[in-house]
C-alpha cells in the first residue's frame, strides 16, 4: 500500500517544486498530479517527473477530469501523453455528467462507447482508466459501476473509491464489492467534520480503512482536501493526516 496525497489539494501552491518538498517533508509515497493546474502538458510533466524521481517520490495518477462520454479522441490522446511522460500508472476521469440513476440508455451507450475507445487508447501507453467515484457521474453507485466495468470488459478500467459519508453501510459494501477493480482511495480526515455535519464521528474514517485493510486493498491511499484546507493549502494538516495513515496501516517510508 502506498500513502500520498492530490496536487487539488493545493491549487494555491503554482510552483510544483514546492509541492514536491512538501511531499518529502510530508514522508509520502507517490503523488497524484492534477491537470487543472500543476501539470497541463507532456513537456511540464517531463520536469514534474524528473523533480519526483531526484527525491524518489512516485507518481500514483494523472487527475484528468476528461468527463467520458465526451468522446473527444484528439483530446484524450493528449492526456494519455501527458500521462505517460508523467510515468503515471492511471488516468482519473469523470464517468459522465449525471448520476447513475438519471443516465438514460442512449447516454449510458455513448459513455460506455467512449470507455471503450479509451481503454484501446490507454492500453498503448500502459495507463490505467479510473473514473472517480463521486456523485453527478455515473460512478455514484456501486451497481452502476459494476455494470459498466463487465460492460467495457478491459483490464485496464478500474475505479477509485471514495466515501459517500453518514453512509456506513453503503461505504464498506461498495469496498467488498468493489475491491478487485479499486486502483486508488481518495481519503481524508481533516474535512471529516464538514463531510459529517450535523454529526461528526471521529472514527468513520477508521473504520473504513479497518475495512480496507480487512479486505487486502494494496493501493494508493491519496489524501485529497478540497475545501478549506484545499483553498488554503494548511501544510501542517496534511503532514498530520499522514502520520495517522501511517500509524493506521503500519507503513514506515
Amino acid at each position: 500500500m502506498k500513502i500520498g496525497f492530490t496536487t487539488t489539494t493545493f491549487r494555491n501552491i503554482k510552483d510544483v517544486r514546492k509541492i514536491c518538498d512538501i511531499a518529502v517533508n510530508a514522508g509520502v509515497n507517490c503523488i497524484e498530479w492534477g491537470a487543472d493546474v500543476h501539470v497541463k502538458n507532456a513537456e511540464t510533466a517531463e520536469y514534474v517527473y524528473s523533480l519526483c524521481a531526484e527525491r524518489n517520490i512516485e507518481i500514483s495518477s494523472y487527475a484528468s477530469y476528461y468527463k467520458v462520454g465526451s468522446s473527444n479522441e484528439t483530446e484524450w490522446e493528449s492526456i494519455c501523453r501527458t500521462a505517460r511522460a508523467l510515468n503515471a500508472s492511471s488516468v482519473r476521469v469523470w464517468l459522465g455528467k449525471k448520476d447513475s440513476e438519471k443516465t438514460d440508455e442512449k447516454t449510458y451507450m455513448q459513455i460506455l462507447r467512449d470507455a471503450e475507445s479509451m481503454c484501446k487508447t490507454a492500453e498503448k501507453y500502459s495507463l490505467i482508466v479510473c473514473p472517480e467515484c463521486h456523485d453527478n457521474t455515473f460512478n455514484n453507485n456501486t451497481d452502476a459501476f459494476l455494470r459498466i466495468k463487465k460492460d467495457v470488459g478491459c483490464d485496464n478500467f478500474r475505479t477509485y473509491f471514495q466515501s459517500r459519508y453518514k453512509k456506513l453501510g453503503y461505504d464498506l459494501d461498495r469496498i467488498e464489492r468493489t475491491l478487485p477493480y479499486i486502483e486508488s482511495v481518495h481519503i481524508s480526515f481533516s474535512e471529516l467534520r464538514r463531510e459529517q455535519f450535523p454529526k461528526y464521528e471521529p472514527i468513520y474514517m477508521d473504520k473504513l480503512l479497518d475495512k480496507l485493510l480487512e479486505c487486502g486493498f494494496d493501493g494508493n491511499l491519496l489524501l485529497e482536501y478540497t475545501y478549506l484546507w484545499g483553498r488554503y493549502g494548511i501544510v501542517s494538516c496534511m503532514e498530520k493526516d499522514i502520520l495517522k495513515l501511517k500509524e493506521k496501516v503500519g507503513i514506515i517510508k
